[in-house]
Parts: structure tokens; sequence; C-alpha cells
């Protein structure tokens, strides 16, 4: 009986406790929310392309349980923004994602708010290409209102993106001659050949490419200077059977801007993705294409920054490419296959395989290159250079070609691995020289046998080996030598010496190695 009344006495006390409890009771709250920021910065978007997702945080400090009449976009269902507060849509129709109503927030807790906006930049008023639209997300009203800033920088763009049959939903895929043998090949890669009238990329507006631009046989594309090209994932340029790619950019006064460089990189213009490997495809110079060029380029972020296929005994290089940048490739900064390219005043850093391979022999000349890689070096299975004669195929048997040519004269060939170049040789002919550069090999299992006889001058000569080449930040890609670089003074005289690839006039007695002359980094 007593324990009978002890749990009666009990539950009349939870029951009156439990009456008691105003953990429900939500009261209007009284315009003293905090906000993380009072501005919401959304990084610069392209017109009709969706930003990436941004959040803000609302915090209520109070002691009290308060629920927010509404939480809306001032400028109502004609804004470009959209939001999702802690994970609801708000009202349907029209105002989905512009209004929001009885918020509920507990004492000293906090909910989020998540802006994306994808704007059309047709509907603004803009006379240069990009306009700053501005928003306010606004908590309550009258005299508890509040409110938090959304800004975003738009861009107008050039966009090229295949077709797509409104019917099927088959996205348009590139048909050309793959093998060779004359007859076009239907391939898989989504993209489309450019119209005549698209065949000319000026500084006027940036590109946005979507799936492979492909220059078709006979024709040209050149990029003029200062032209900025963004690739969308999984895109690039190709460049068919007699085709050619030339990129005329021009030397910059201003190294932080590079505004008369043409600039090749991914379409996502956060901060976040400024230096991420891998996010576009490649500059793909098929087999049969021709006298190719590319001048004062950065090439960067994409997974292999140039590939370049056949025309090793072309008459004039298949490939040139002259004081230009190629970073953060996430397989290969230049990658040949029985190929031809001649290089001057380039530099390659960062790479997930190789920065320069030169594969299934070909012909290779590099002058006063900068050729490095500092990727992570446990992630990586190849040197900064690999030079070989032959590919692998899948019933493991061989196939041979010959390296006709692999000359690299004033070079640096570094990184954070060792060794740094690696020659692997299965044919008769291969043909290498290395002259007055400045090369990381420090390995007892290699040198002295094969292809490491640095002794021979048939294939070394006057090269520097093991020493810092004193990069500026080779990690964040900044590669100029300073005054105390091993590689000062080592060059080749040549004539004439010509510049650098800033435009600095070389020593005319003991020219430095590499793509910079030194400088002094205190100035």
């Amino acid at each position: 009986m007593k324990r009978l009344l002890s749990f009666f006495i009990c539950l009349g006390v939870l029951i009156f406790w439990s009456s008691c409890r105003n953990d429900f009771e939500f009261s209007p709250s009284t315009g003293n929310l905090e906000f993380a920021r009072d501005t919401v910065y959304l990084d610069t978007v392209f017109t009709n392309i969706g930003s990436s997702t941004y959040n803000l945080k609302i915090y209520n400090r109070s002691d009290d349980d308060i629920v927010i009449p509404t939480i809306q976009l001032e400028n109502g269902i004609n804004s470009f923004y959209r939001m999702n507060v802690d994970g609801t849509t708000g009202l349907e129709g029209a105002q989905e994602g512009k209004f929001f109503e009885n918020i509920e927030l507990l004492a000293n807790d906090s909910l989020f708010i998540f802006i994306e906006t994808t704007i059309d930049i047709e509907t603004l008023s803009t006379s240069d290409q990009q306009f700053l639209y501005t928003d306010k997300i606004l908590f309550d009203s009258g005299t508890n209102q509040q409110d938090v800033d959304l800004v975003t920088l738009v861009k107008d763009a050039v966009f090229i993106y295949p077709n797509r049959d409104e019917t099927t939903g088959i996205i348009e895929t590139l048909t050309f001659d793959v093998d060779g043998d004359g007859t076009p090949d239907e391939t898989t890669l989504q993209g489309r050949f450019l119209e005549n009238t698209e065949l000319t990329f000026t500084n006027q507006k940036p590109y946005v490419i979507y799936g492979y631009a492909a220059v078709g046989d006979g024709q040209t594309l050149t990029m003029q200077a200062g032209t900025r090209v963004h690739f969308h994932s999984e895109s690039g340029i190709i460049v068919t059977n007699n085709a050619t790619l030339n990129i005329n950019g021009e030397l910059s006064t201003d190294q932080n801007i590079l505004e008369n460089e043409v600039i090749l990189e991914g379409d996502r213009l956060e901060p976040l993705f400024t230096d991420v490997p891998g996010q576009w495809g490649t500059i793909w110079l098929f087999n049969g294409s021709l006298n190719n060029t590319i001048n004062y380029a950065t090439i960067k972020n994409a997974t292999i920054g140039v590939l370049s296929e056949g025309n090793q005994n072309a008459t004039t290089d298949k490939l040139t490419i002259t004081n230009s940048q190629i970073y953060n490739s996430s397989s290969f900064g230049i990658l040949g296959r029985a190929t031809s390219i001649a290089g001057e005043n380039i530099v390659i850093n960062n790479s997930g395989q190789s920065s320069f391979a030169g594969t299934l022999g070909g012909k290779y000349n590099f002058t006063h290159a900068t050729i490095a890689n500092y990727w992570n070096s446990s992630f990586r299975q190849f040197p900064s250079v690999l030079l070989n004669d032959f590919i692998l195929q899948a019933d493991g048997s061989l196939i041979t070609n010959s390296l006709d040519e692999a000359n690299f004269t004033n070079c640096i060939i570094y990184g954070n691995d060792n060794p740094e170049f690696i020659l692997e040789q299965e044919g008769d002919d291969f043909n290498f020289k290395f002259t007055n550069c400045l090369l990381r090999f420090d390995n007892d299992n290699l040198e002295g046998t094969n292809n490491y006889d640095f002794d021979d001058l048939l294939f070394y000569e006057n090269n520097v080996f093991n020493q810092d080449p004193d990069f500026e930040d080779a990690f964040e890609n900044l590669m100029r030598i300073g005054a105390d670089s091993e590689a000062n003074g080592e060059a080749l005289l040549l004539i004439p010496a010509g510049t650098d690839i800033l435009g600095i006039t070389r020593d005319a007695v003991a020219p430095d190695c590499g793509a910079y002359e030194s400088i002094s980094f205190e100035d």
C-alpha cells in the first residue's frame, strides 16, 4: 500500500512540474538577434550559373524561447537569392525560398540560413560586363526589424556548350577521326565543334566552356592577349586533324593580375577553388593537328595541362610553347606521346604525376625551363620529368618508338622528391642531353647505370646536381629564384641572351638557369 501511495505521489509531482514548464511558450522576438556577420559576400558568379551555398548563423542570446515572425528577402519574389532556413524552404509557390514565417529559436540557441543565387545579368543594368547585385535578409518588421546584407559580383560571359536533345535529354558528343584511318569515329566526349564565328577569343568577355570545344579540320582557334577561358568539370579544348591552336598572350605589366596573359582555368570563381587541381580536362592537341603555339599563357587546375599526341616528324614542331606557366595539374603538366614540342621560358609545377612527361619517344627541346614538382611526394609515382620510348599494352606487350631528341638546356629540374628525372629505355634509339642545368638526382641505386653516367659528355654537360634553386615559394607556385640560388650564372650563354619570362634581359656574361633571372626577394 505504501508503495502504491508513493507511486501516486511521484506521478502527481511529475504532472505538476510538467504543467508548470514554459519550454514551449515562445515569445515574439524583440529585435535582439545576433548574427555571425552583418554582410554575406557570395563570391563572383557567371551570369545564369548557380553559386556555391553560403551560410549565416543567427543567435538567440536571451534566456527566453522566441519566435521570429518573418524572415524574408527585401526584394521578395523578384530576388535572385534563395534561402533555406534550418532545413526548410518557407512558403510554397513564388515565395518559396524567399519568405518564412514563425521561425522558432530556443533560448541561448542558434540556427543556420543557407543562401544561394543564380543571376541573369541581362536583367540588370550594366555597361562593363559585370554588376554588383545586392539584397537584404529582413528579420521581423517595424521597430524590431533587423537585416543582413547580401552582395554578389556577377560577370557576363560567352558560353560554349554542346546541344541537348530536348526529347531524349541526350547531350551532343564529338565525332572525329580518332584512329587516323580517315573515317570519323563517334566518341563519348560531350562537346561540339566551334562555329566559324567562335574561332577568335577576345578579352571583351570571359569564355565559359561546357564539354569539349573542338577545332575542326583546317580551322584555327586564336586566343587574343588578355583572354580568359573557364572550363566546367570534364571540359577542355580538342584540336583535331589539320587544325591549329594559337594562344597569343603578351607580357603583362602587373604580375598580380596578368592583364595581358591568356589564362585558362576552371569555372569555379570562389577563392577556395583558386588552386584546386583537376577542375577540368585538358588542352588536347590531337594527332594530325599542326603548328600549335602557346605564348604568355597561364594554364592551371587541369587534369592534364596540355596533351600533345603524334607528329614527331613534322617539319615544324607540333607545339611551340613560350613564356608560359602550368600549375596544379592533377596528372601531368605537359604530356607528350610520340610528338614534337619546343619550349622556352616555361614554368611547370605541382603535378599529381610528372610536370613533364615525354612518352613513347618523340622530339623535345626545352631551353630556360623551370620544371619542378612540389606535389605531396607520398602521392605521386613519377618524378618532375619522365622520358620513355614505349607504351605497355593491356596484354603486357611493349610498343616502342624512337626518342629522336630530348634536349634540356639551361633548365632547372627539381622538386621535393628524389630523383626528379627518370629515363626509361626499351628500344634502340634513345637520344637525350642535359646541358647547363640544375638537376635533382641523388640516388646511388641508379647513378652510373644505364642512362645515368653523368660523366658521359654525350648526355650530360656542365650540370649542377642537388643544389638549392632557392625558389621564392615553390609550394605556392612562386618559382622565381633568389640571389642565393645555385642556378645563378650557371646557364650557357646564348646569342642573343634574350629575356626571361618576365621580360628581364638575361645577363650577357653569366645568365641563370631556368625561366627566371634571379632577384633579391627583399626588393
